[in-house]
């Protein structure tokens, strides 16, 4: 059931005139700043020590296997207790974790496998306010600004993603990795006190509290009452399988031998550029079938892989991130759109769940085994393969009867 948001609006227009949408977005987008840098920082972390392209692999899929596992727990708390709570212990939590990894690199003790265990910790932290963070939109504004709100958001994350990305590289060239990754735990901590601002009305579920396992059904049963929310969770599925060793292992090594190690900085900062300019056509575009639209704009994601293969030139590398960004966010504006106005609010987190989880599950293998496979493929030919199956699967969706006749509410 819907909850209306009775919040004084104020001098602000839109949807930053409301204060909890203004903490929520303040608090995603500082905390977006320092996880940009995280990544690109981890990656050359694990390298200094000694670590080859598997273990990095095994590093970044600890994570990645923590919040698939512990995701639908996430998503059944954040239908029952506040939202902004879990999202506040969470971030506080991170804040700690990430001090950790900071100190044990510029300190000198840090190991792939200290760092491999405290990617479990962040996995198990994310999965918990995940699933709240993305319904909480809708607790925030009403549905009137719901559009806005949703494309703005993305618009604030990104922007905070660019520049940390931008700045990741230098970050790592100059001060290290762990100082790099002091910022991210730094933002965890303001990100937190966002979080302790937002005062919204809870969430009331319709009908009696089942168990747990009753919660998780019900929610499975509402993803599969409708045909285009399974499907493009499917299509997800074989998205993050093959891309995500493409950004989490061969990226850094493929364009940091070639570049440098700021230039895959400088890409992903080009990528969430694309994810930039794609919010800002969400906030003056806003098609009937928006769903479709932007399912046939997710192929574009196939660009960058592709120019990660078969060029040799920078800034051709770059327009294939901006592009692969542009097309990504198009299509999450109105995939999160659609869920937010087709999806019941007292489900809406374990949906969200089920979206992660339908997602990702499959990442933390490919992530694994991306090194082994590129071993016998080698790294060309086997991204030109990830391209070809980002492209085709996304175009195949868009043409499903069930996405192609959805239409914005």
């Amino acid at each position: 059931m819907s909850v209306s948001t009775p919040i004084r609006p104020s001098r602000l227009r839109g949807p930053l005139a409301f204060a909890p949408y203004r903490f929520l977005v303040a608090g995603t987008t500082i905390n977006s700043l320092g996880n940009s840098i995280t990544p690109v920082a981890l990656a050359f972390g694990v390298l200094e020590l000694g670590g080859t392209a598997s273990e990095l692999g095994l590093v970044v899929a600890a994570y990645a296997l923590a919040e698939v596992v512990t995701l639908m727990f996430g998503g059944v708390l954040g239908d029952r207790l506040p939202r902004q709570v879990l999202m506040q212990g969470a971030a506080a939590g991170a804040a700690v974790t990430q001090a950790v990894i900071a100190a044990a690199l510029i300190g000198g003790w840090a190991t792939v496998t200290l760092l491999g265990v405290i990617g479990l910790a962040n996995g198990c932290l994310s999965a918990l306010s995940g699933p709240s963070s993305q319904a909480m939109t809708r607790q925030t504004v009403p549905v009137e600004h719901l559009s806005t709100a949703v494309a703005l958001r993305r618009l604030a994350q990104n922007t905070a993603g660019v520049i940390g990305f931008a700045s990741a590289g230098v970050l790592v060239a100059v001060f290290g990795s762990g100082w790099a990754i002091a910022i991210d735990a730094l933002t965890f901590a303001l990100a937190a006190g966002c979080f302790a601002l937002i005062k919204v009305p809870a969430v009331v579920a319709s009908g009696d509290r089942q168990s747990l396992i009753g919660d998780l059904w019900a929610g499975a049963a509402e993803v599969f009452r409708h045909t285009w929310l399974w499907l493009l969770i499917g299509q997800a599925l074989l998205y993050h399988l093959f891309y995500g060793g493409v950004q989490g292992v061969l990226g850094p090594i493929v364009v940091g031998d070639a570049y440098g190690t700021a230039a895959w900085g400088w890409a992903l900062a080009l990528l969430m550029a694309g994810f930039m300019a794609g919010a800002l056509v969400c906030l003056r575009w806003k098609p009937r079938k928006g769903l479709a639209i932007g399912t046939v704009f997710l192929a574009m994601t196939a660009c960058f892989p592709a120019a990660m293969a078969l060029t040799d030139a920078l800034p051709l590398l770059l327009l294939g991130a901006f592009l692969h960004g542009f097309g990504l966010e198009i299509f999450s504006v109105n995939w999160d759109l659609s869920i937010q106005t087709e999806i019941p609010e007292d489900k809406l987190a374990r949906v969200y769940a089920f979206d992660v989880v339908g997602s990702f599950v499959a990442r933390p293998l490919g992530l694994v085994l991306v090194g082994p496979v590129t071993a016998l493929t080698g790294i060309g030919p086997w991204l030109v393969v990830v391209a070809m199956i980002m492209a085709g699967s996304s175009l195949l969706a868009a043409a499903v009867p069930s996405v192609r006749r959805l239409e914005r509410q």
